[in-house]
Protein backbone atom coordinates (compact mmCIF):
# COMPACT_ATOMS: atom_id res chain seq x y z
CA UNK A 1 0.00 0.00 0.00
CA UNK A 2 1.55 3.45 -1.00
CA UNK A 3 0.00 6.81 0.59
CA UNK A 4 -0.91 9.35 -1.52
CA UNK A 5 0.54 13.11 -0.48
CA UNK A 6 -2.44 14.28 0.46
CA UNK A 7 -3.04 11.12 2.77
CA UNK A 8 0.26 11.22 4.18
CA UNK A 9 0.16 14.76 5.34
CA UNK A 10 -3.79 15.54 6.22
CA UNK A 11 -5.14 15.53 9.69
CA UNK A 12 -8.38 15.27 11.27
CA UNK A 13 -10.11 18.61 12.46
CA UNK A 14 -10.10 19.02 16.04
CA UNK A 15 -12.40 21.43 16.36
CA UNK A 16 -16.37 22.08 14.58
CA UNK A 17 -16.12 24.89 11.71
CA UNK A 18 -18.21 27.61 10.83
CA UNK A 19 -19.32 25.07 7.67
CA UNK A 20 -20.20 21.91 9.65
CA UNK A 21 -21.99 23.68 12.58
CA UNK A 22 -24.33 24.54 9.80
CA UNK A 23 -24.69 21.25 8.36
CA UNK A 24 -25.79 20.15 11.45
CA UNK A 25 -28.02 22.79 12.89
CA UNK A 26 -31.25 21.90 12.22
CA UNK A 27 -30.91 17.79 12.99
CA UNK A 28 -32.85 16.17 14.44
CA UNK A 29 -32.03 14.99 17.82
CA UNK A 30 -33.07 11.25 17.78
CA UNK A 31 -31.55 7.98 16.05
CA UNK A 32 -32.68 8.04 12.58
CA UNK A 33 -33.64 4.69 12.92
CA UNK A 34 -36.29 4.84 15.00
CA UNK A 35 -37.45 8.47 13.92
CA UNK A 36 -39.85 6.51 11.19
CA UNK A 37 -43.49 6.09 11.18
CA UNK A 38 -43.17 2.25 11.01
CA UNK A 39 -42.03 1.92 14.38
CA UNK A 40 -44.74 -0.54 16.40
CA UNK A 41 -46.43 0.87 19.26
CA UNK A 42 -44.68 0.26 22.90
CA UNK A 43 -46.39 -3.04 24.16
CA UNK A 44 -47.80 -3.05 27.52
CA UNK A 45 -45.84 -3.37 30.99
CA UNK A 46 -46.21 -5.75 33.57
CA UNK A 47 -49.17 -5.63 36.00
CA UNK A 48 -49.01 -8.16 38.89
CA UNK A 49 -47.00 -11.50 39.26
CA UNK A 50 -45.71 -13.74 36.65
CA UNK A 51 -43.81 -17.23 36.63
CA UNK A 52 -41.95 -18.57 33.76
CA UNK A 53 -39.34 -20.92 32.81
CA UNK A 54 -37.06 -18.63 31.43
CA UNK A 55 -37.23 -14.97 31.90
CA UNK A 56 -34.87 -12.97 29.48
CA UNK A 57 -33.78 -9.24 30.90
CA UNK A 58 -33.44 -6.54 27.62
CA UNK A 59 -34.68 -5.72 24.71
CA UNK A 60 -32.19 -5.43 22.57
CA UNK A 61 -30.48 -7.45 20.06
CA UNK A 62 -29.35 -10.10 22.86
CA UNK A 63 -32.47 -10.24 24.51
CA UNK A 64 -34.31 -10.79 21.61
CA UNK A 65 -31.92 -13.13 19.99
CA UNK A 66 -32.30 -15.51 23.64
CA UNK A 67 -35.86 -15.61 23.59
CA UNK A 68 -35.95 -16.36 19.84
CA UNK A 69 -33.38 -19.34 19.93
CA UNK A 70 -34.81 -20.55 23.37
CA UNK A 71 -38.68 -20.61 21.53
CA UNK A 72 -37.27 -22.46 18.59
CA UNK A 73 -35.04 -24.92 20.58
CA UNK A 74 -38.38 -25.75 22.47
CA UNK A 75 -41.90 -24.65 21.63
CA UNK A 76 -42.91 -26.20 24.97
CA UNK A 77 -40.84 -23.51 27.21
CA UNK A 78 -43.26 -20.60 28.77
CA UNK A 79 -40.40 -17.38 27.98
CA UNK A 80 -40.88 -13.80 29.29
CA UNK A 81 -38.84 -10.52 28.05
CA UNK A 82 -38.79 -7.52 29.99
CA UNK A 83 -37.33 -4.31 28.27
CA UNK A 84 -37.18 -1.01 30.84
CA UNK A 85 -37.54 1.53 27.95
CA UNK A 86 -38.83 0.21 24.38
CA UNK A 87 -37.51 -2.85 22.05
CA UNK A 88 -34.45 -1.39 20.44
CA UNK A 89 -34.48 1.95 22.55
CA UNK A 90 -30.56 1.68 23.34
CA UNK A 91 -27.69 0.65 21.73
CA UNK A 92 -29.60 -2.01 19.45
CA UNK A 93 -31.60 1.24 18.34
CA UNK A 94 -28.29 3.80 18.17
CA UNK A 95 -25.61 1.85 16.10
CA UNK A 96 -24.66 1.93 12.64
CA UNK A 97 -26.05 -1.38 11.92
CA UNK A 98 -22.52 -3.71 10.90
CA UNK A 99 -22.92 -7.19 11.68
CA UNK A 100 -19.78 -8.38 11.22
CA UNK A 101 -18.42 -12.23 11.71
CA UNK A 102 -15.96 -11.46 14.41
CA UNK A 103 -16.75 -12.06 17.75
CA UNK A 104 -13.70 -10.55 19.66
CA UNK A 105 -13.36 -6.71 18.43
CA UNK A 106 -11.91 -7.59 15.33
CA UNK A 107 -8.52 -9.07 14.28
CA UNK A 108 -6.09 -7.26 15.78
CA UNK A 109 -7.98 -7.82 19.57
CA UNK A 110 -8.22 -11.50 18.56
CA UNK A 111 -4.59 -11.89 18.50
CA UNK A 112 -3.50 -9.83 21.26
CA UNK A 113 -6.02 -11.77 23.52
CA UNK A 114 -7.02 -15.20 21.96
CA UNK A 115 -4.25 -16.52 19.99
CA UNK A 116 -4.85 -20.20 20.55
CA UNK A 117 -8.39 -20.07 19.84
CA UNK A 118 -8.38 -17.45 17.65
CA UNK A 119 -9.11 -19.43 14.12
CA UNK A 120 -12.14 -21.60 16.33
CA UNK A 121 -13.52 -17.87 17.24
CA UNK A 122 -13.00 -16.96 13.62
CA UNK A 123 -14.68 -20.01 12.38
CA UNK A 124 -17.25 -19.94 14.93
CA UNK A 125 -17.80 -16.55 14.09
CA UNK A 126 -18.56 -17.33 10.22
CA UNK A 127 -21.53 -19.66 11.26
CA UNK A 128 -22.61 -17.12 13.39
CA UNK A 129 -22.95 -14.96 10.33
CA UNK A 130 -24.61 -17.12 8.39
CA UNK A 131 -27.08 -18.48 10.97
CA UNK A 132 -28.29 -14.80 11.11
CA UNK A 133 -28.96 -14.89 7.49
CA UNK A 134 -30.77 -18.22 7.67
CA UNK A 135 -32.73 -17.16 10.69
CA UNK A 136 -34.06 -13.46 8.51
CA UNK A 137 -35.13 -15.77 5.82
CA UNK A 138 -36.47 -18.35 8.22
CA UNK A 139 -38.50 -15.68 10.47
CA UNK A 140 -39.41 -13.38 7.80
CA UNK A 141 -37.54 -10.51 8.92
CA UNK A 142 -37.17 -7.69 6.23
CA UNK A 143 -34.06 -5.70 7.62
CA UNK A 144 -32.43 -4.59 4.41
CA UNK A 145 -29.56 -6.57 5.19
CA UNK A 146 -27.11 -6.14 2.12
CA UNK A 147 -23.72 -8.82 2.59
CA UNK A 148 -21.57 -5.75 1.46
CA UNK A 149 -18.33 -6.57 3.38
CA UNK A 150 -16.47 -4.03 5.21
CA UNK A 151 -13.99 -1.86 3.77
CA UNK A 152 -11.17 -0.82 6.60
CA UNK A 153 -9.26 2.48 4.71
CA UNK A 154 -5.71 3.69 5.94
CA UNK A 155 -6.15 7.50 6.26
CA UNK A 156 -2.60 8.00 6.35
CA UNK A 157 0.53 5.99 5.02
CA UNK A 158 1.50 4.80 8.82
CA UNK A 159 -2.17 3.08 8.84
CA UNK A 160 -1.44 1.49 5.76
CA UNK A 161 1.58 0.16 6.86
CA UNK A 162 -0.07 -1.68 10.08
CA UNK A 163 -3.07 -2.87 7.55
CA UNK A 164 -0.50 -4.77 5.84
CA UNK A 165 0.95 -6.61 8.77
CA UNK A 166 -2.49 -7.19 9.69
CA UNK A 167 -3.35 -8.45 6.20
CA UNK A 168 -0.13 -10.97 6.38
CA UNK A 169 -1.57 -12.23 10.19
CA UNK A 170 -5.19 -12.46 8.21
CA UNK A 171 -3.65 -14.73 5.93
CA UNK A 172 -1.55 -16.95 8.07
CA UNK A 173 -4.81 -17.83 9.94
CA UNK A 174 -6.63 -18.07 6.54
CA UNK A 175 -8.64 -15.49 6.43
CA UNK A 176 -10.25 -14.47 3.37
CA UNK A 177 -9.59 -10.98 3.46
CA UNK A 178 -7.92 -8.71 0.34
CA UNK A 179 -4.83 -6.13 0.66
CA UNK A 180 -5.70 -2.59 -1.63
CA UNK A 181 -3.38 -0.08 -2.99
CA UNK A 182 -4.10 3.63 -2.61
CA UNK A 183 -5.24 3.27 -6.09
CA UNK A 184 -7.40 0.29 -5.72
CA UNK A 185 -8.84 1.63 -2.36
CA UNK A 186 -9.47 4.96 -4.25
CA UNK A 187 -10.98 3.08 -6.80
CA UNK A 188 -14.00 2.10 -4.36
CA UNK A 189 -14.28 5.24 -2.51
CA UNK A 190 -13.30 8.01 -3.69
CA UNK A 191 -12.15 9.98 -0.87
CA UNK A 192 -8.32 12.29 -0.67
CA UNK A 193 -8.42 10.66 2.68
CA UNK A 194 -7.86 7.05 1.40
CA UNK A 195 -4.12 5.49 1.34
CA UNK A 196 -4.87 2.03 1.05
CA UNK A 197 -7.71 -0.29 2.38
CA UNK A 198 -8.27 -4.11 3.83
CA UNK A 199 -11.44 -5.58 2.59
CA UNK A 200 -13.31 -7.99 5.21
CA UNK A 201 -16.11 -9.83 3.17
CA UNK A 202 -17.66 -11.67 6.84
CA UNK A 203 -19.96 -8.36 7.17
CA UNK A 204 -23.30 -7.71 6.46
CA UNK A 205 -24.87 -4.18 6.53
CA UNK A 206 -28.07 -4.00 8.55
CA UNK A 207 -31.28 -2.19 9.54
CA UNK A 208 -30.84 -2.15 13.22
CA UNK A 209 -34.06 -1.14 14.55
CA UNK A 210 -35.73 -3.25 11.63
CA UNK A 211 -34.40 -6.09 12.63
CA UNK A 212 -34.85 -6.07 16.51
CA UNK A 213 -38.21 -5.03 15.41
CA UNK A 214 -38.52 -8.03 13.62
CA UNK A 215 -37.52 -10.40 16.12
CA UNK A 216 -39.76 -8.71 18.49
CA UNK A 217 -42.78 -10.26 15.89
CA UNK A 218 -41.03 -13.57 15.76
CA UNK A 219 -41.02 -14.05 19.38
CA UNK A 220 -44.71 -13.18 19.63
CA UNK A 221 -45.23 -15.70 16.94
CA UNK A 222 -43.54 -18.11 18.68
CA UNK A 223 -45.45 -17.88 22.31
CA UNK A 224 -42.71 -15.40 24.00
CA UNK A 225 -44.59 -12.74 26.26
CA UNK A 226 -43.19 -9.00 26.21
CA UNK A 227 -43.36 -6.32 28.10
CA UNK A 228 -41.52 -2.98 27.57
CA UNK A 229 -41.57 -0.04 30.12
CA UNK A 230 -40.79 -2.86 32.11
CA UNK A 231 -37.32 -2.20 34.49
CA UNK A 232 -36.13 -5.07 36.86
CA UNK A 233 -35.11 -3.18 39.78
CA UNK A 234 -34.12 -6.43 41.56
CA UNK A 235 -32.90 -10.45 41.48
CA UNK A 236 -33.11 -12.43 44.40
CA UNK A 237 -32.52 -16.23 45.04
CA UNK A 238 -35.52 -17.91 46.69
CA UNK A 239 -33.87 -21.37 46.63
CA UNK A 240 -35.59 -23.10 44.28
CA UNK A 241 -36.20 -19.85 41.73
CA UNK A 242 -35.31 -16.64 40.96
CA UNK A 243 -37.81 -13.29 41.53
CA UNK A 244 -37.42 -10.52 39.78
CA UNK A 245 -38.96 -7.60 41.14
CA UNK A 246 -40.39 -4.43 38.89
CA UNK A 247 -41.75 -1.15 39.61
CA UNK A 248 -45.51 -3.03 39.37
CA UNK A 249 -44.97 -6.75 39.86
CA UNK A 250 -42.73 -9.45 39.99
CA UNK A 251 -41.80 -12.21 37.72
CA UNK A 252 -40.59 -15.91 39.16
CA UNK A 253 -38.74 -17.68 36.90
CA UNK A 254 -36.28 -20.62 36.79
CA UNK A 255 -33.66 -19.66 34.96
CA UNK A 256 -32.75 -15.35 33.90
CA UNK A 257 -30.62 -14.56 31.45
CA UNK A 258 -29.80 -10.78 32.00
CA UNK A 259 -28.59 -9.01 28.53
CA UNK A 260 -28.63 -5.19 30.21
CA UNK A 261 -26.19 -3.75 28.47
CA UNK A 262 -24.90 -0.53 29.62
CA UNK A 263 -27.51 -0.02 32.16
CA UNK A 264 -26.36 -0.64 35.42
CA UNK A 265 -25.99 -4.71 36.29
CA UNK A 266 -28.43 -6.71 38.84
CA UNK A 267 -25.42 -8.61 39.29
CA UNK A 268 -23.51 -6.40 41.42
CA UNK A 269 -20.33 -7.89 40.64
CA UNK A 270 -20.79 -7.26 36.86
CA UNK A 271 -20.55 -4.20 37.65
CA UNK A 272 -16.92 -3.56 38.34
CA UNK A 273 -16.50 -5.33 34.49
CA UNK A 274 -18.08 -2.56 32.52
CA UNK A 275 -18.25 0.80 32.08
CA UNK A 276 -20.66 2.93 30.22
CA UNK A 277 -19.10 5.01 27.10
CA UNK A 278 -20.58 7.20 24.99
CA UNK A 279 -20.68 7.46 21.20
CA UNK A 280 -21.78 9.38 18.52
CA UNK A 281 -23.33 9.75 15.39
CA UNK A 282 -24.62 11.82 12.41
CA UNK A 283 -26.96 10.70 9.59
CA UNK A 284 -27.31 12.77 6.41
CA UNK A 285 -29.83 13.82 4.37
CA UNK A 286 -30.56 11.33 1.47
CA UNK A 287 -27.75 11.50 -1.49
CA UNK A 288 -28.75 12.44 -4.95
CA UNK A 289 -27.16 10.24 -7.91
CA UNK A 290 -24.82 13.60 -8.50
CA UNK A 291 -23.72 13.73 -5.15
CA UNK A 292 -23.66 9.33 -5.36
CA UNK A 293 -21.30 9.27 -8.51
CA UNK A 294 -19.17 11.52 -7.12
CA UNK A 295 -17.76 9.46 -4.15
CA UNK A 296 -17.58 6.58 -5.79
CA UNK A 297 -18.61 3.76 -3.21
CA UNK A 298 -20.62 1.96 -6.08
CA UNK A 299 -20.19 -1.53 -3.76
CA UNK A 300 -21.87 -0.48 -0.55
CA UNK A 301 -19.20 -1.68 1.80
CA UNK A 302 -19.43 -0.56 5.10
CA UNK A 303 -16.55 1.98 6.15
CA UNK A 304 -14.34 1.95 8.77
CA UNK A 305 -10.82 4.22 9.02
CA UNK A 306 -8.17 2.79 11.28
CA UNK A 307 -6.89 5.19 14.13
CA UNK A 308 -7.04 4.82 17.41
CA UNK A 309 -10.08 6.57 17.49
CA UNK A 310 -11.82 5.52 14.46
CA UNK A 311 -14.90 6.65 12.34
CA UNK A 312 -17.44 3.91 10.96
CA UNK A 313 -19.88 4.71 7.66
CA UNK A 314 -22.34 3.17 5.76
CA UNK A 315 -24.90 4.04 3.12
CA UNK A 316 -28.47 3.44 4.44
CA UNK A 317 -31.17 1.66 2.21
CA UNK A 318 -32.19 5.13 0.78
CA UNK A 319 -28.37 6.43 0.53
CA UNK A 320 -27.93 8.50 3.57
CA UNK A 321 -24.54 8.50 4.91
CA UNK A 322 -24.58 7.14 8.86
CA UNK A 323 -21.08 8.37 10.38
CA UNK A 324 -19.94 8.04 13.51
CA UNK A 325 -17.46 6.81 16.30
CA UNK A 326 -13.96 9.03 16.37
CA UNK A 327 -14.13 9.87 20.19
CA UNK A 328 -15.93 7.84 23.12
CA UNK A 329 -16.83 9.61 26.29
CA UNK A 330 -16.65 8.48 29.87
CA UNK A 331 -18.03 10.50 32.16
CA UNK A 332 -17.27 10.81 35.73
CA UNK A 333 -18.68 8.24 37.76
CA UNK A 334 -20.14 6.78 34.93
CA UNK A 335 -23.07 8.81 33.74
CA UNK A 336 -26.21 7.40 31.85
CA UNK A 337 -28.23 10.76 31.80
CA UNK A 338 -30.34 10.67 28.45
CA UNK A 339 -29.49 14.07 28.45
CA UNK A 340 -25.71 13.31 27.12
CA UNK A 341 -27.47 11.84 23.86
CA UNK A 342 -27.57 15.33 22.47
CA UNK A 343 -24.08 16.82 21.90
CA UNK A 344 -24.47 19.31 19.16
CA UNK A 345 -20.45 20.13 18.93
CA UNK A 346 -19.29 16.39 18.66
CA UNK A 347 -22.29 16.56 15.74
CA UNK A 348 -20.52 19.26 13.62
CA UNK A 349 -17.24 17.73 14.49
CA UNK A 350 -18.02 14.66 12.58
CA UNK A 351 -19.92 17.07 9.94
CA UNK A 352 -16.05 18.30 9.44
CA UNK A 353 -14.53 15.47 9.34
CA UNK A 354 -16.96 13.95 6.44
CA UNK A 355 -16.38 16.50 4.34
CA UNK A 356 -12.79 15.89 4.65
CA UNK A 357 -13.38 12.51 3.74
CA UNK A 358 -15.71 13.48 1.03
CA UNK A 359 -15.00 16.90 0.11
CA UNK A 360 -17.33 16.46 -2.93
CA UNK A 361 -20.31 16.20 -0.92
CA UNK A 362 -19.86 20.19 0.57
CA UNK A 363 -23.09 22.24 1.48
CA UNK A 364 -24.87 18.79 2.18
CA UNK A 365 -26.94 18.91 5.42
CA UNK A 366 -27.52 16.48 8.40
CA UNK A 367 -30.97 15.42 9.06
CA UNK A 368 -30.59 13.17 12.20
CA UNK A 369 -27.79 13.12 15.27
CA UNK A 370 -27.63 11.20 18.52
CA UNK A 371 -25.35 9.58 20.68
CA UNK A 372 -25.64 5.82 22.82
CA UNK A 373 -24.18 3.99 25.51
CA UNK A 374 -21.71 1.37 24.71
CA UNK A 375 -21.22 -1.23 27.63
CA UNK A 376 -17.30 -1.32 27.70
CA UNK A 377 -15.25 -3.72 29.08
CA UNK A 378 -11.11 -3.71 29.73
CA UNK A 379 -11.20 -6.85 26.69
CA UNK A 380 -13.59 -5.01 24.60
CA UNK A 381 -15.60 -7.93 23.61
CA UNK A 382 -18.82 -9.98 25.34
CA UNK A 383 -18.04 -12.28 28.74
CA UNK A 384 -20.28 -14.14 30.80
CA UNK A 385 -21.05 -14.53 34.11
CA UNK A 386 -23.43 -17.01 36.06
CA UNK A 387 -24.66 -16.54 39.21
CA UNK A 388 -27.46 -17.45 41.98
CA UNK A 389 -26.30 -21.83 41.59
CA UNK A 390 -26.55 -21.61 37.91
CA UNK A 391 -30.27 -19.65 37.37
CA UNK A 392 -28.62 -17.03 36.14
CA UNK A 393 -26.29 -15.95 33.05
CA UNK A 394 -25.68 -12.13 32.44
CA UNK A 395 -23.57 -11.73 29.31
CA UNK A 396 -22.56 -7.93 28.55
CA UNK A 397 -18.98 -6.07 27.32
CA UNK A 398 -19.82 -6.05 23.41
CA UNK A 399 -17.99 -2.74 23.43
CA UNK A 400 -19.68 -1.59 20.24
CA UNK A 401 -18.77 -4.53 17.74
CA UNK A 402 -22.31 -6.72 19.24
CA UNK A 403 -24.68 -6.20 16.18
CA UNK A 404 -23.32 -10.22 14.80
CA UNK A 405 -21.77 -10.88 17.95
CA UNK A 406 -24.88 -10.73 20.34
CA UNK A 407 -26.73 -13.73 18.84
CA UNK A 408 -23.49 -15.76 19.71
CA UNK A 409 -23.52 -14.09 23.24
CA UNK A 410 -27.61 -15.23 23.36
CA UNK A 411 -26.61 -18.43 22.36
CA UNK A 412 -23.64 -19.54 24.59
CA UNK A 413 -25.55 -17.45 27.75
CA UNK A 414 -28.72 -20.40 27.05
CA UNK A 415 -25.97 -23.36 27.08
CA UNK A 416 -24.69 -22.20 30.36
CA UNK A 417 -28.14 -21.64 31.75
CA UNK A 418 -28.88 -25.09 31.08
CA UNK A 419 -25.92 -26.42 32.31
CA UNK A 420 -24.37 -27.70 28.62
CA UNK A 421 -21.49 -28.49 27.69
CA UNK A 422 -20.99 -27.71 24.38
CA UNK A 423 -17.92 -26.46 22.36
CA UNK A 424 -18.97 -22.55 23.36
CA UNK A 425 -19.21 -23.40 26.63
CA UNK A 426 -15.72 -24.69 26.29
CA UNK A 427 -14.42 -21.79 25.13
CA UNK A 428 -11.64 -20.05 27.32
CA UNK A 429 -13.06 -16.91 26.07
CA UNK A 430 -16.32 -17.85 27.57
CA UNK A 431 -14.72 -19.25 30.65
CA UNK A 432 -12.77 -16.59 31.22
CA UNK A 433 -13.40 -12.93 32.67
CA UNK A 434 -12.41 -9.27 31.69
CA UNK A 435 -10.02 -7.39 34.19
CA UNK A 436 -12.19 -5.05 36.99
CA UNK A 437 -12.18 -1.12 36.55
CA UNK A 438 -11.20 0.60 39.66
CA UNK A 439 -13.17 2.70 41.35
CA UNK A 440 -13.83 6.27 41.33
CA UNK A 441 -11.97 8.55 41.13
CA UNK A 442 -8.95 6.31 39.47
CA UNK A 443 -11.79 4.92 36.96
CA UNK A 444 -12.38 8.27 35.83
CA UNK A 445 -8.43 9.45 35.42
CA UNK A 446 -7.38 6.17 33.75
CA UNK A 447 -10.25 6.30 31.24
CA UNK A 448 -9.57 9.99 30.36
CA UNK A 449 -5.77 9.52 30.10
CA UNK A 450 -6.10 6.47 27.84
CA UNK A 451 -8.06 8.47 25.89
CA UNK A 452 -5.47 11.46 25.87
CA UNK A 453 -3.05 9.26 24.74
CA UNK A 454 -4.56 7.46 22.25
CA UNK A 455 -5.36 10.78 20.83
CA UNK A 456 -1.66 11.67 20.96
CA UNK A 457 -0.66 8.68 19.80
CA UNK A 458 -2.58 9.16 16.24
CA UNK A 459 -1.08 12.62 16.19
CA UNK A 460 2.27 11.02 16.34
CA UNK A 461 2.11 8.41 13.82
CA UNK A 462 0.42 5.41 15.47
CA UNK A 463 3.44 5.70 17.95
CA UNK A 464 2.43 4.55 21.73
CA UNK A 465 3.79 6.38 24.53
CA UNK A 466 4.18 5.03 27.92
CA UNK A 467 0.96 4.39 29.59
CA UNK A 468 -0.43 2.78 26.34
CA UNK A 469 2.72 0.69 26.32
CA UNK A 470 2.21 -0.27 30.44
CA UNK A 471 -1.89 -1.11 29.37
CA UNK A 472 -0.09 -2.96 26.28
CA UNK A 473 2.01 -4.90 28.48
CA UNK A 474 -0.95 -6.03 30.79
CA UNK A 475 -3.45 -6.79 28.54
CA UNK A 476 -5.29 -3.78 28.31
CA UNK A 477 -4.27 -2.02 25.47
CA UNK A 478 -6.96 -0.98 22.54
CA UNK A 479 -6.62 -2.01 19.45
CA UNK A 480 -9.26 -0.82 16.83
Amino acid sequence: MTASTSASTAAWAGEPTDRSRRMVADAAPVPFWLDRAERPAARERLVGEESTDLLVIGGGFTGLWAAVQAAEENPSRSIVLVEGARIAEGATGRNGGFCAASLVHGLGNGFERYADELATLQRMGRETLAEIAAALTRLGIDADAEHTGELDLANFDWQAAELDELVTEARRLGEPVESLDAEQARARVNSPLVAGGLFDPDVMIIDPAKLAWGLAVAADRLGVRIYEHTQVRSLSDTGDAVVATTALGSIRAQHVIAATSASTPLVRKVGWMIVPVWDYVIVTEPLTDQQLASIGWNGREGLSDCGNRFHYFRLTADNRILFGGYDAFYYYGGKTDSRLADKPEEAALLGEHLLQVFPQLEGIKVSHTWGGIIDTCSRFNAFWDVSMGGRVVTVVGFTGLGVGASHFGARTALDLVDGRDTERTRLEMVKSKPLPFPPEPVRWFGITLTRRELARSDRNRGKRGVWLRVLDALGLGFDS
